[in-house]
């Protein structure tokens, strides 16, 4: 009987020892279950991550598109992939748990909320393929007698996903940190019941949710610090070709101004040595032959020059604008000229149509000028039968300036280009390819300073019409203007008292460069005038105690001092604070012009000095005795 009696005992225990190994054997199942499941989520997240930083890292990711940044819905590598994937893995580990632990299939539906302002949008719902039911919604309590039906793409308000976060058992999770902010948030709803037999891996669910929220937000973290280095690295790429083109171009520049530079100089240089070696003789043909072709080679020079040095002045705001008046007619008429020469040494007819509408413009006469001259010189380089023209139209507000040609045309390639600096077209029809890609450069810049715009239609081999559209009017004259009455007033002044006072035609020249002071002493001396040369500040004060001087003529720089300071020591001191003062420098920036006046000269002229102009400047101011 003992024995019987001990074994109900004996039996009791072993069911209660069964049960407890049982329980430790499904706790060690949910906790094995667990861990694969988020190994096998960390993994797929990890395969996303690896995949934009192969495109990131690739030799030729800079050839690709950017992804788009997550806040604008990035591209399928870096959201909306990652976000469906993971909500996938984690609907089939969680149903794969259950049925394994509870022998049932319920229908578990898992969600990502994406925030967007004040309201929250149901963006992705899992999906099964294996399973009968294909989630679209999904039930989360809010309270205990309150439950939302959420269907994808539908909107809930932002205090009720506060409310399913904060509640117990949670069923949403945050997408957030301090780099990101709020993405979002992950959601998990059941659709049926288990019983107890699941109740570890239903425990399990919820560390399962929190460690995939932190996950998923390191990949999204990982991925948008990718994204970000592909943009930097895009934006390096595009500064890297950037410079590349820019030292291309500047390559372009150096070996076209160059050659550009040398070739008048070789004349100049060339037909110099033969004056020298054969002795000049102003009765021989051949020198005057010579003397044109030097004259005419350093005019081209100094084009060239001034090319570059009105982009720099344009580039650094620094161009001086003289607002004119200007009679149309007349102007247009200079204009072609001075192309007519060299249209005619090719065979090409010049026509020049003028609206009798337009009739004036206000405009800076020097600057509309070159513009025009620009662009006829293109129109003949570029036309070798047939025509080159102007037209002149008044509408409305505007005056239009079309300089036409019949020439090789522009492709819609080149077109593109036209106005880039040191852009030059290239044709084999074309015998010459001289210019350094500057002048249309300048044209347009010369253009958009006056308030205008240009306009280009063009076909290969049917021509070109290049239209400038500039503003009748300004809306004032510039300070350059005051200060040019200003000078005139002054002029006048002093001419007028000069030739009350007394009939001398003695000049002081304070240069320092001997080759320019010859050349101005032996024009000046060719039209009567007697001058005396200095080279430094103190042999002038020496000049000024010996003789007087009815005229000054001063380079702005001297070796001892600076010719600005010596104007205005000449007008501080009483003896010559009346003597006309002419500056003759090669100061030619914007700015310069104005410096000059407000120490106190009377007239300005820029190097290289145009004798012609010099001449007609110095008479205003002396009566040749």
């Amino acid at each position: 009987m003992q024995q019987y009696s001990s074994l109900p005992e004996q039996n009791s225990q072993l069911n209660a020892d069964s049960s407890t190994v049982l329980t430790t054997i499904e706790q060690l199942r949910a906790e094995l279950w667990l861990e694969r499941s988020l190994n096998q989520l960390q993994s797929c997240l990890n395969d996303f991550v690896t995949l934009a930083l192969s495109y990131t890292l690739s030799p030729d990711s800079a050839n690709r598109e950017l992804p788009e940044t997550i806040e604008d819905k990035q591209s399928a590598v870096t959201e909306a992939e990652i976000f469906q994937t993971a909500i996938d893995e984690l609907n089939i580990a969680i149903n794969s748990g259950m049925m394994t632990f509870t022998r049932t299939s319920p229908v578990v539906a898992i969600a990502i909320v994406q925030t967007q302002k004040n309201v929250c949008k149901i963006c992705y719902i899992s999906s099964d393929s294996t399973a009968d039911y294909q989630p679209s919604r999904l039930t989360v309590m809010v309270k205990k007698d309150k439950k939302l039906q959420l269907q994808l793409n539908s909107e809930i308000d932002i205090e009720n996903i506060l409310q399913v976060e904060n509640q117990k058992p949670q069923t949403a999770w945050r997408l957030a940190n301090d780099y990101l902010g709020i993405v979002g948030w992950l959601i998990i709803s059941s659709k049926s019941s288990t019983n107890t037999s699941g109740v570890w891996v239903i425990e399990r669910i919820g560390q399962l949710m929190v460690k995939a929220a932190q996950m998923l937000t390191l990949a999204l973290t990982q991925l948008k610090q990718i994204a970000s280095l592909q943009e930097k690295g895009q934006e390096l790429d595009n500064r890297n070709q950037e410079l590349q083109r820019n030292n291309q171009l500047k390559n372009q520049f150096l070996a076209n101004t160059s050659h550009e530079i040398r070739t008048p100089l070789s004349s100049i240089i060339g037909f110099t040595h033969l004056l020298l070696a054969q002795g000049y003789d102003p009765n021989k043909q051949r020198h005057h032959e010579y003397l044109n072709i030097i004259q005419s080679s350093g005019k081209h020079l100094l084009a060239l020059i001034n090319d570059i040095l009105d982009l720099s002045k344009i580039e650094a705001n620094q161009l001086e604008v003289n607002w004119e008046k200007i009679d149309v007619a007349q102007l247009c008429g200079n204009v072609l000229a001075l192309v007519k020469e060299k249209a005619a040494n090719k065979g090409l007819q010049m026509r020049l149509e003028i609206d009798p509408n337009a009739t004036s413009i206000v405009a800076d006469p020097l600057r509309l000028k070159q513009i025009l001259l620009n662009l006829l010189f293109n129109a003949i380089k570029f036309t070798e039968t047939g025509a080159v023209g102007l037209e002149v139209k008044s509408q409305e507000e505007y005056m239009y300036f079309t300089v036409w040609d019949t020439g090789i045309g522009i492709s819609e390639e080149n077109q593109s280009e036209l106005f880039q600096p040191y852009f030059q077209i290239l044709n084999t029809d074309v015998k010459t390819q001289d210019g350094t890609g500057l002048g249309l450069t300048v044209t347009r810049k010369l253009v958009q300073i006056h308030g205008g715009w240009v306009e280009v239609k063009s076909e290969v081999d049917k021509g070109s019409h290049f239209t400038i559209v500039l503003p009748l009017k300004q809306g004032e004259e510039t300070e350059e203007n005051d200060t040019k009455r200003e000078s005139q007033s002054r002029k006048n002044n002093y001419s007028l008292t000069t030739s009350l006072k007394e009939n001398f035609s003695d000049i002081l020249l304070v240069e320092d460069d001997i080759p320019n002071a010859v050349l101005i002493n032996t024009y000046l001396e060719r039209l009567g005038y007697k001058v005396t040369s200095v080279r430094t500040a103190s042999q002038m004060w020496n000049a000024l105690k010996e003789q007087n001087y009815f005229v000054i003529l001063m380079d702005i720089s001297l070796p001892d001092e600076n010719g600005l300071t010596l104007v205005k020591q000449l007008r501080d001191n009483p003896q010559y604070a009346n003597i006309p003062i002419i500056a003759q420098t090669a100061m030619a920036m914007k700015g310069d012009r104005d410096s000059c006046f407000a120490a106190g000269v009377n007239d300005y002229i820029c190097k290289p000095i145009d004798l012609t102009l010099l001449g007609t400047i110095v008479s205003q101011y002396i009566i040749a005795s």
